[in-house]
C-alpha cells in the first residue's frame, strides 16, 4: 500500500532526477569556452557500430578555447575528425600527428543570444517536468484521500510539502539558467 510518505519521497526523488537531466542538458549548450561535454553526443563507426566518441579516445581540455581528442588506436583519428567535422557543432578539428585539436570558434553576438534563449526554452522545460510530478504527487493524495486511507488534513500537509520541494527545485533551475546565462555572454 502507498502511504503519503512513499509519495513525497517518490516525487522528490523524481524532482532531482529531472534536475540532473536538466544540468546534463544544458552542459551541451555550447558557450563561449571549451567544453569536453560538447563531444557527447558524436559518434564514431568502430569496427562495423557506432560508439560515442568517449568510448575510442581521451577527451580533455588543452585551454580554455580548444579541446584536444586523443584516439586510443592511431587508424580512428581519421574517423573521429570526419565525426566532429560532419557533427552540427559547427568545429573545425585539426589533426596534429595522433592528436586531434579542436578550436572553439568565437561566438557572434546573435549566436550568443540564440544559445541563451536555448538555454531558456531547457529551464521552462524542467519547469513543466518538475510542476507536472507536483501534480502527479498530489493526485496520488487525493486518491488516498478519496480511498479513506488518509484525512484531509494529511493531504493539506502532503500538498504544502510537495509544493516547497517544487518550490525548491523551481529557484533551483532559475539560478542554473541564470548562471549558464552569463557564463555564455561572457567574452
Amino acid at each position: 500500500m502507498t502511504t503519503i510518505a512513499d509519495i513525497k519521497k517518490n516525487a522528490d526523488t523524481k524532482m532531482d532526477q529531472s534536475i540532473a537531466a536538466f544540468k546534463n542538458n544544458l552542459g551541451k549548450i555550447r558557450t563561449g569556452r571549451a567544453n569536453p561535454q560538447l563531444l557527447d553526443t558524436i559518434h564514431v563507426e568502430y569496427y562495423g557500430s557506432m560508439v560515442p566518441l568517449s568510448q575510442v579516445a581521451n577527451v580533455a581540455l588543452l585551454d580554455a578555447r580548444t579541446i584536444s581528442v586523443q584516439p586510443w588506436e592511431k587508424p580512428m583519428a581519421a574517423k573521429i575528425e570526419k565525426a566532429i567535422r560532419e557533427s552540427d557543432l559547427g568545429l573545425n578539428p585539426a589533426s596534429l600527428g595522433d592528436l586531434i585539436r579542436v578550436p572553439m570558434p568565437p561566438m557572434s553576438e546573435e549566436r550568443r543570444k540564440e544559445m541563451t534563449k536555448l538555454a531558456r526554452n531547457e529551464g521552462e522545460a524542467a519547469k513543466v517536468a518538475v510542476r507536472n510530478l507536483r501534480r502527479d504527487a498530489n493526485d496520488t493524495v487525493k486518491k488516498l484521500v478519496k480511498d479513506k486511507l488518509a484525512s484531509e488534513d494529511e493531504q493539506k500537509r502532503a500538498e504544502a510539502e510537495v509544493q516547497k520541494a517544487t518550490d525548491k527545485r523551481i529557484a533551483e533551475i532559475d539560478q542554473l539558467v541564470a548562471a549558464k546565462e552569463q557564463e555564455i555572454m561572457a567574452i
